[in-house]
């Protein structure tokens, strides 16, 4: 929509199904909620190189490889190696291929070299060259990458994607997809929530390429999950543990993220590696500890180790079996058949998804990333609690 909030915006509260409009989720929310936002933000991650013969290879940097640190990587001078997909790999056998980018009107060449093809079809570890003390990894993509949009627009990306595909309050790079449940946010719906009392806190995960995967297997345990990376400040968890009213996600990578945590402090507890959560960790690790009894485990983990940040890197699934923990509401998108997040959503609600998702497809809600929007409230809403 030309206004981010006059998007349409689906109620589900756990038995009726009712319509808004997103510039009215203020009179949605219960009173006193506590809204979870991912400020990640999304990378010009797709760029264009040249053979010398002249033919076009498509690099899709994913996560940066050495170093590994995001800000770090975007901070390199003459040379960094990411972890990317490759369009056209078949074309490029061996050799750089270079690309020339205008900064600050001035020419460089970037040449980009296969280090090492990864078990991922048409994952390698690429290594950036190019000569100019003067210019960052960061200065490369933001001056030659284009917006990663989804491949289901069927379109390049234009000029308007690098504000509409970024919420408003991204803060740090590293996604290649939007966190799109935030997109419908503005400074006017910001505001009305502020008015209403409704408190925010934020975390970061940025998000992968896998959200565009679809499942290809008839099995959901054949599928893999790509991992991401997530962070949450000491402050944040403290405000996220002492709120004593409804917590919702603001999109499905908060939504992981915070189910994520509370695998690690389970893993604490255990004296297990909390920094790595895989694929099935939610349905291996049954516990019956409290939201709160998690979060505290992580809480002091951090303070034994004098850590401002708790990060982290999550494959989580979320799928029908799957017991959510920790929040009460979710504000997402509608998502496309055969994905991981329409799994997640059927999750959450159960099988009322069809009949929510049959609600908005009679009622003209706009589907994918610059589409409508929903809020879902889990079975029992009122009765849950987070502690």
């Amino acid at each position: 929509m030309e206004k981010r909030d006059d998007s349409k915006l689906l109620i589900y509260d756990g038995k009726n199904i009712s319509e808004t409009v997103f510039s009215c989720l203020h009179s949605v929310l219960p009173k006193n909620s506590l809204l979870v936002f991912n400020n990640s933000k999304v990378i010009s991650a797709r760029l264009i190189f040249k053979k010398p013969t002249g033919a076009q290879i498509e690099i899709f940097c994913l996560e940066p490889f050495s170093p590994a640190n995001f800000e770090e990587t975007f901070e390199q001078r003459n040379n960094a190696e990411w972890i990317c997909m490759v369009g056209n790999i078949k074309k490029w056998k061996e050799g750089k291929i270079s690309l020339t980018v205008n900064i600050n009107n001035s020419l460089t060449t970037v040449y980009a070299e296969i280090v090492k093809h990864l078990e991922l079809e048409n994952d390698v570890i690429i290594r950036f060259l190019w000569n100019s003390q003067n210019i960052t990894f960061a200065d490369i993509i933001d001056s030659a990458g284009r917006m990663p949009i989804p491949p289901y627009l069927k379109r390049d990306a234009v000029e308007m994607d690098k504000e509409r595909y970024q919420t408003i309050f991204s803060k740090y790079r590293g996604s290649v997809a939007a966190p799109t449940a935030g997109l419908h946010f503005s400074e006017n719906v910001m505001q009305k929530l502020h008015d209403e009392g409704i408190k925010k806190v934020e975390l970061t995960l940025h998000v992968g390429v896998g959200t565009f995967k679809p499942v290809k297997s008839d099995l959901i345990t054949e599928h893999k999950m790509h991992a991401e990376h997530f962070s949450i400040s000491l402050e944040v968890l403290k405000q996220i543990r002492d709120h004593s009213g409804q917590v919702i996600a603001v999109g499905t990578t908060s939504l992981r993220t915070l189910e994520s945590l509370y695998i690690s402090g389970i893993k604490i507890k255990n004296n297990e590696d909390c920094k790595k959560i895989n694929q099935w960790d939610g349905f291996k690790y049954e516990s019956n500890l409290t939201v709160n009894e998690s979060i505290d485990y992580i809480i002091r983990f951090m303070e034994e180790n004098n850590l401002e940040q708790f990060t982290a890197e999550t494959s989580l699934i979320i799928v029908p079996g799957f017991k959510i923990k920790v929040i009460n509401g979710l504000i997402t998108n509608f998502h496309q058949p055969r994905s991981t997040l329409l799994l997640l959503v059927a999750a959450f609600v159960g099988n009322e998804w069809g009949k929510i998702y049959q609600y908005a497809l009679n009622n003209n809600f706009r589907f994918l990333s610059y589409g409508d929007c929903c809020f879902l409230k889990i079975k029992n809403y009122e009765l849950r609690i987070t502690n």
